[in-house]
């Protein structure tokens, strides 16, 4: 069945307005659309990388994004950010390393460790690769009015806040 854009906005107006029963499970508005959310940045992510055609992985993508987030810090806990195996990211780190996109810098808590910084080579190429993403995705976008931007920078905001709190307490635990 074929459900077209106005049957979609529809529903998910209906979702949005009222408690959803899923599975023998009710759910807030709330939930269902941080869950819905979640679901189209995936998609969106995906389609902007399949868009670009590159072949790099998105664990180098996701470690210098967590870099340049969290700032510097040592490979187990960057690898338990960028949700990969430590043997892992030793071998992502080794290759970061050879292209200049990190840096090493010596634990002055534990002189036998290291941290991992962005290097400005990665710097760069984080930003490259978003704008890559972006010119991939700005066509299907084209054709927003002015309260859908506004609608979706705000969206941006508020995501943005929330998960600098998010940050910030994870890291002070």
């Amino acid at each position: 069945m074929v459900i077209t854009g106005l049957h979609v906005r529809m529903h998910s107006l209906a979702m949005y307005t009222g408690w959803i029963m899923t599975e023998n499970r009710t759910h807030s508005p709330l939930h269902t659309i941080l869950g819905d959310l979640i679901t189209a940045s995936h998609r969106l992510t995906r389609l902007a990388a399949q868009a670009t055609g590159s072949s790099e992985s998105p664990a180098v993508w996701r470690t210098l994004s967590v870099l340049t987030t969290v700032g510097p810090v040592r490979v187990g806990e960057l690898a338990r950010q960028s949700r990969v195996s430590q043997p892992t990211m030793t071998k992502l780190v080794q290759s970061l390393d050879e292209r200049d996109w990190i840096k090493r810098i010596a634990d002055v808590d534990d002189h036998r460790a290291w941290l991992i910084a962005i290097a400005p080579k990665g710097t760069a190429a984080l930003l490259a690769w978003r704008d890559e993403l972006t010119d991939a995705l700005e066509p299907a976008f084209t054709d927003l009015g002015d309260d859908d931007l506004a609608a979706i920078a705000r969206t941006v905001e508020i995501i943005q806040a929330r998960v600098a709190v998010e940050v910030t307490a994870e890291l002070s635990a």
